[in-house]
């Protein structure tokens, strides 16, 4: 409880639009509670369901303490589980990603059918209610190709972020494409500093050379700020999309939590590459023209997304410790497409390949600062940085809220 007490007044005290205090980004025990309340609580982006096209594909994924594992069904159903085997807690998969009939624990071959129903359990059948040791399953969603989880007892309602985000997502086929690549990495840094840095493009033309060859650090034209729609060439892009049928405009939930907008690139480009040309010469649907820019998906608190005419970029952060979070991103193609033949794997992959560990280096460097006794928050800029304190307002508001001290601040509704 100390702990608890000890956040809810740090909540209630910051100062609007500065910093979170040390604490925040350096105890154990303020971690805990981030994992309690938050990635305990929330819908986390997972994975992708072109990652289990068959039944019996499965993917697995740890969430603090929970190992979970999905998984395709006979009846072609996505389901998640807690990847924990109902006889003695054995972890079921051990692998990341792989393809079974069945699920059979390692350690004494209890079996389980992908529906999570116990069917086996050598010498015990007769002494159990196999009924009663199926196992337990976690809330699972699927929309537009992507594939959501939450680990709370009584999930908040998924529907919302479905009838936002699935216009948007739909047109670009995701279901059906395949992942080209993916990496992780461990960014030494907590999971709020990778989402602030993420947030904003304020460090961008010092950091990121590659990325800014094609994608704007001007916030008027990327962050979804107040007075947006009056930028003529947001406007203009928004407009020719819409022509071929794709929602397009800035979008936002009530609790600011999710957000879509489509956004043009600079320089002419057509995708995220060093030359601004198509990574993929197959697109990902029959769209008439490559020049989509980006329709960018932001979900808190762990994914930001790029989805592009040609390919498709997921990012998804987890915590791992107070100082250490797993960023993994993957890169998406028409399930047709083949290396060598339609895209070059350096070509598609070099600008986020190098943007991560400009990031990752900026993120660490900005944790040892921060674990100095001589830090203390700071202002953002109101300019560059109106979307960090829009997440930050959210992860205040959140927390204080389940933490029983009401609200924190009041959120910022006028940037993406």
């Amino acid at each position: 409880m100390e702990a608890r007490s000890a956040m809810a007044m740090d909540l209630m005290s910051r100062a609007p639009g500065f910093s979170l205090k040390r604490d925040f980004y350096t105890s154990p025990a303020y971690h805990a509670l981030d994992l309690e309340h938050i990635f305990y609580k929330e819908w986390l982006f997972i994975g992708h369901a072109c990652e289990v096209t068959r039944p019996g594909d499965f993917l697995t994924v740890q969430i603090g303490e929970y190992p979970v594992i999905v998984v395709r069904g006979r009846d072609r159903a996505i389901r998640a589980f807690h990847n924990v085997c109902r006889h003695r807690g054995s972890r079921l998969c051990t692998d990341e990603r792989g393809s079974r009939p069945r699920l059979v624990c390692p350690y004494h071959q209890w079996t389980y059918d992908l529906e999570g129903k116990l069917i086996f359990a050598r010498d015990m059948m007769d002494d159990i209610d196999p009924a009663q040791f199926g196992l337990k399953p976690v809330a699972c969603h699927e929309v537009g190709g992507w594939i959501f989880l939450s680990l709370a007892e009584q999930p908040r309602d998924f529907e919302p972020l479905r009838r936002m985000v699935e216009p948007y997502m739909a047109p670009h086929l995701l279901s059906e494409a395949k992942v080209a690549h993916s990496s992780t990495i461990i960014e030494r840094g907590n999971w709020k500093l990778v989402m602030e840095n993420n947030r904003e493009c304020y460090h961008c033309s010092a950091n990121h050379p590659e990325l800014c060859r094609v994608f704007s650090d001007q916030p008027t034209l990327t962050s979804g700020q107040k007075g947006m729609e009056e930028a003529p060439q947001i406007l203009e892009h928004w407009q020719s999309c819409e022509a071929m049928g794709l929602p397009s405009r800035y979008q936002i939930s009530d609790d600011m939590q999710y957000r879509v907008m489509r956004v043009p690139f600079i320089n002419d480009a057509d995708s995220m590459t060093m030359s601004g040309r198509p990574a993929v010469s197959r697109l990902l649907a029959d769209f008439p023209t490559a020049k989509l820019g980006s329709m960018l998906l932001y979900h808190y608190p762990n994914s930001w997304n790029h989805l592009l005419a040609d390919h498709a970029l997921s990012f998804r952060i987890l915590p791992i410790s107070p100082t250490e979070t797993e960023v993994t991103t993957k890169w998406l193609v028409h399930k047709d497409a083949v290396e060598g033949v339609d895209y070059d794997l350096q070509a598609l992959t070099e600008v986020w390949a190098a943007t991560n560990d400009e990031d990752r280096r900026i993120v660490e460097e900005n944790q040892r600062g921060i674990l100095s006794p001589a830090y203390e928050p700071g202002p953002y800029s109101k300019l560059h940085e109106g979307a960090v304190i829009q997440f930050v307002d959210w992860y205040a508001d959140a927390m204080s809220r389940r933490l029983g001290g009401g609200t924190a601040a009041t959120p910022i509704r006028d940037v993406a």
